[in-house]
């Protein structure tokens, strides 16, 4: 029997319909010239062919008796592809804020745990842009899978099966005949015996890693020293107030985000070069993911304060951190958790950034003592009522409305393809990310890189963040600034280089129309002033004389808006 492992089982034991527990991704593609046919039945075509590529497509769960051990994976002999493959089309003009709206809307719902835990949407009526190739239309892909069943590069494995790297489908070997006795069908005297002897070797390899376990968590919840444990030689100092991976916080501060969720959820896309992203990580001498959370404090710098919240204390990012060995392509949950400050009180864009840079560094050298300690499997006996009716009370009670958070914002990068792929002949653009918001983290930000650009997905409760496109345009700003604090010499080459037909496509249609902020006048000679370089990560002091967009200065205090003060405002 295929038992599901401890850490899957439990985001199935989590799920409450206010907290659904599956994770998607939405695509944008391109179909060829001259198509005529009916891109959903062409894609059900597809997906038949390949199901067996992907145990996930074919397989439903199977709950214990009386829940003595996690469900097991049983083949599902009905399935029903037009169920799980399903299509719908969009209101005139059908551009992507309604596309986005509408995936908010489909991401709300939870899985018929009946069924395999998987569901596609073909989206028909999408704003084709008017410097297309000539004779192409639009399709959007979305697509959510049960957390369950796999993680963030347990998807991308998921993708290759049905992705293909050119216009004509690659041949695939059929599937094997199943013979009758292949069939799953189990009696409850062998369910239960199953579930006991499993339960019984999970409690023997718990009992074994879990006091390095325990000596390992205390060490990442714990704030951390005020010197940053294994900083880089010659690399800045953490700016004034950011103290190690963590300072001296034990919760991130209280802000308007950090409530309990309902069960409707908002997303939010746009795409930046990701030889922009490259060329900010080489002059700055930090990391993409770095940029990128930058990027985000940056923005819920500003979007905060516009709401009247000016924390005292950083924001903390909950960062997953992938478990999965070199070559490991099973389709289950093996990542755990970091916590690194988003350095948000520091109002210098590159101090700032340098600052995420050595929280993120001491988090990664926690992450990596813990590694070795880390189990995916544990026993299950009780943890259904345990674990839902917690979850349940928790979210019930409002208490995430009143206590502190464990972090304020979830923040993933996952890896991509470098090149263009396909799926039943049509030429996928965008690899946007849909994730999972819970209660007291109304805000998860993921990204994803295809093809030369770095696809942001933001999914958020709508109650707490009816505004989040507007986060998505401070981070878009964010962005913009950072590039243009970065010496454009460090890698110039590199940008023209990544000018690729696909990235170009991507950016026709950006998910909303970016406000460009008011930007100050360049100071004179006499007026500017340089700063003092930090060792061999800052530009020189000639090109350090700036000053920062209006649109994204944030006063301490009383912050000025730079739109209508909102009816909502919260204290720090």
């Amino acid at each position: 029997m295929d038992h599901l492992g401890g850490i899957d089982a439990s985001f199935l034991y989590l799920e409450t319909p206010e907290m659904p527990m599956h994770v998607g991704g939405l695509n944008i593609f391109e179909l060829p010239p001259g198509y005529k046919g009916e891109f959903v039945q062409d894609v059900r075509r597809h997906i038949e062919r390949r199901m067996h590529l992907a145990p996930v497509f074919q397989r439903k769960l199977l709950n214990m008796p009386f829940e003595l051990a996690n469900p097991v994976w049983v083949a599902d002999d009905d399935l029903d592809l037009e169920y799980h493959i399903r299509s719908t089309v969009l209101p005139k003009p059908g551009n992507r804020a309604q596309l986005d709206n509408l995936v908010g809307r489909l991401h709300s719902s939870q899985l018929d745990r009946s069924r395999p835990l998987w569901e596609f949407y073909v989206i028909e009526g999408v704003e084709t842009p008017p410097d297309a190739p000539k004779g192409t239309r639009r399709v959007a892909f979305y697509s959510k899978v049960h957390h369950a069943a796999l993680d963030g590069e347990g998807g991308a494995v998921l993708a290759q099966s049905i992705m293909d790297l050119g216009p004509v489908p690659r041949t695939v070997r059929p599937a094997p005949p199943r013979r009758p006795m292949d069939h799953d069908t189990y009696g409850i005297a062998e369910l239960t015996g199953a579930g006991l002897k499993n339960s019984l070797v999970q409690a023997a390899r718990l009992a074994r890693a879990l006091p390095a376990m325990l000596r390992s968590t205390v060490q990442m919840l714990r704030p951390a020293p005020s010197e940053t444990p294994g900083a880089e030689a010659g690399a800045p100092a953490p700016a004034k107030g950011v103290k190690g991976a963590i300072g001296n916080q034990w919760f991130g501060p209280k802000t308007p985000i950090n409530v309990s969720v309902t069960n409707q959820r908002i997303f939010s896309s746009f795409s930046i070069p990701l030889a922009e992203i490259k060329h900010i990580a080489k002059g700055q001498g930090v990391t993409l993911n770095d940029v990128v959370m930058a990027i985000c404090s940056g923005a819920l710098r500003h979007y905060l304060a516009d709401l009247g919240c000016v924390p005292t204390e950083p924001l903390l990012a909950g960062v997953p951190v992938s478990l999965r060995e070199k070559g490991n392509t099973e389709m289950n949950t093996q990542a755990s958790m970091m916590r690194v400050s988003l350095a948000s009180t520091v109002a210098d864009p590159l101090e700032r950034l340098q600052a995420i840079r050595q929280s993120s560094l001491a988090a990664k050298a926690m992450t990596a003592s813990m590694k070795s300690v880390m189990t995916m499997d544990f026993p299950s006996l009780g943890a259904p009522w345990l674990i839902g009716g917690l979850v349940s009370l928790y979210g019930r009670s409002r208490l995430a409305n009143r206590m502190p958070p464990v972090v304020n914002v979830a923040i993933s990068n996952v890896p991509g393809p470098k090149f263009a792929l396909y799926m039943a002949g049509a030429k996928m653009l965008t690899y946007y990310p849909v994730s999972i918001v819970g209660h007291s983290m109304a805000l998860n930000v993921t990204v994803q890189s295809y093809n030369g650009s770095l696809d942001f997905g933001l999914t958020a409760c709508r109650k707490a963040m009816p505004d989040l496109p507007e986060l998505a345009r401070y981070m878009q700003a964010t962005h913009e600034e950072l590039l243009k604090l970065t010496p454009a010499a460090v890698a110039e080459p590199a940008r023209h280089a990544a000018s690729t037909e696909a990235v170009a496509a991507r950016h026709r249609a950006p998910a909303h129309k970016v406000r460009t902020p008011a930007r100050a006048k360049p100071a004179t000679p006499k007026k500017a002033v340089a700063r003092k370089p930090a060792a061999k990560t800052r530009p020189s002091p000639k090109t350090t004389a700036r000053k920062a967009p209006v649109a994204l200065q944030v006063v301490a205090g009383q912050p000025k808006p730079s739109r209508p003060a909102r009816t909502r405002r919260t204290a720090a």
